[in-house]
């Protein structure tokens, strides 16, 4: 009887680390982004920022980086319909 399982990839602690890291820098943009008063781009900067942190979020400490690419598709096409919702958003903010 045979059963099939998947491999346990195990990330290096430095690849946790470096992404903390990286976490902690971005949130400093964002608070640093707080005080600079340049209207509509300070809360595009803000969403970039934020999408760049979920990311490294959702890739290693959620382990999307290690899943069948299926997931993966799933993952970018909520991101292409996010992208198009805040798209649709700022153009409708802008014209007004």
């Amino acid at each position: 009887m045979t059963s099939e399982h998947e491999e346990t990839r195990l990330t290096p602690y430095g690849t946790y680390v470096a992404v903390w890291g990286a976490l902690v820098f971005l949130t400093g943009i964002t608070v640093g982004l707080s005080f600079v008063d340049m209207r509509q781009v300070t809360v595009l900067a803000a969403l970039i920022v934020a999408t760049v942190k979920g990311s490294l979020v959702l890739l290693y400490f959620m382990h999307v980086r290690h899943t069948k690419p299926m997931f993966l598709y799933m993952f970018a096409a909520v991101g292409v319909t996010y992208g198009i919702f805040i798209g649709l958003t700022f153009m409708d903010y802008w014209t007004r």
